[in-house]
């Protein structure tokens, strides 16, 4: 094995930083105050985490006041047509409005949204700009289970802290109050009865889009049987709030393993609680398969199931039900992001593809896996 970054590094955009400049002073200057001059910077966003949205690092400098300042933000891009993306479709507003929301509406921590272009009139894509927050990620290239990072190389107290704490956040968002109606907007016009009926008919036909380009895959068709056909008892009308979607520890900014934001709202939805709580546990597994694989000794003590559950059963007062079904159902999204993020580096000259898409999926062997244990 060689802990090469070189390998897990992927391309994300084919866009002209000078020209985004070019287009973001006039808009910004119609939004800050008269004769505020405003100047722009920008710089790629750290490679280490997320492959779907642009994050792009901004540093706006403005007169107000009499005074020049300066501040950092982070912009969210929708990606190009052309940069193949890994959603057919992106809703920044969403994402916005959920942030901002969350900001009003709870304590869990997040950055505060500032200007959002809904319109893609201005730099060809909709985009949002947000508060720069500092604080570290575990990461994920090369995987923290692999060693030689901050969380890794933490006490076992702190990185139970962290854990902890993040499921709190996870709690939080689970308690702000009707989320059915507060986030209505992040329903899907999928098909179904229920929540999770459209996010599950969502996800199938998300899958259908990526595998029209390069082919069909053997295992994510074999889960999603399965799934439909023991459909879980946490799909009921009580069991409703807003699920953060991308829910794990990568995605989330730590100061002395405090999160101090919760980042990528890309995938958030309404529906049962189990959905974030199957995700975090589900991507801690990948990380740790990997782990494994490389004859690494990883981190098997973190973000367990039965711990997951037990806190957050503490905190809220509520009952989970079984992650098993949730955590299959992670397994598919994560296979279709695998192959939409390799169709990319095929693209970008990268990578060529292989003859099956499931070759692509970083995750297959405990993807293969838990099919395996239901008898999928």
């Amino acid at each position: 094995m060689t802990n090469d970054a070189a390998e897990f590094t992927m391309q994300r955009s084919s866009r002209d930083d000078a020209a985004m400049v070019r287009a973001l002073t006039p808009w910004l200057a119609g939004l800050l105050p008269e004769g505020a001059d405003p100047e722009v910077a920008l710089s790629g966003a750290s490679d280490s985490n997320g492959m779907s949205s642009e994050t792009i690092l901004a540093d706006v400098t403005w007169t107000e006041g009499g005074e020049r300042r300066t501040e950092g933000f982070v912009m969210r891009m929708a990606p190009s047509a052309q940069d193949v993306p890994v959603f057919p479709s992106y809703r920044l507003d969403h994402q916005y409005e959920a942030i901002r929301l969350v900001g009003e509406r709870s304590e869990v921590p997040v950055p505060t949204p500032r200007w959002l272009e809904p319109t893609g009139e201005v730099l060809g894509a909709p985009f949002f700009f947000m508060e720069r927050i500092d604080g570290i990620v575990p990461p994920d290239v090369m995987p923290y289970t692999f060693g030689d990072n901050w969380f890794f190389d933490a006490d076992p107290a702190d990185r139970r802290r962290l854990q902890n704490r993040t499921v709190a956040a996870i709690a939080g968002l689970h308690q702000i109050p009707d989320a059915a109606a507060t986030f209505g907007f992040l329903d899907t016009e999928a098909p179904g009865d229920t929540l999770l009926r459209r996010h599950f008919a969502r996800t199938r036909a998300w899958y259908e889009w990526a595998a029209a380009e390069i082919g069909a895959s053997t295992v994510i068709p074999r889960a999603l049987a399965w799934l439909e056909a023991n459909w879980p008892e946490a799909d009921t009308p009580g069991n409703v709030v807003l699920s953060w979607g991308d829910s794990r520890i990568g995605n989330v900014l730590y100061r002395d393993f405090e999160p101090v934001a919760i980042l990528d709202w890309e995938m958030a939805a309404i529906g049962p609680r189990e959905l974030d709580l199957g995700w975090i546990v589900f991507a801690h597994r990948v990380f740790e398969s990997l782990a494994t694989t490389f004859e690494l000794p990883g981190l098997p003590d973190v973000l367990r199931a039965e711990d997951v559950c037990a806190t957050y059963e503490r905190l809220t007062g509520a009952t989970v039900g079984d992650l098993t079904w949730f955590q299959l159902y992670a397994g598919v999204i994560w296979g279709v992001v695998f192959m939409r993020t390799g169709t990319r580096q095929a693209h970008f000259g990268e990578i060529e593809l292989p003859e099956t898409p499931d070759a692509l999926m970083h995750h297959a062997p405990l993807f293969t896996q838990l099919l395996e244990e239901v008898g999928a």
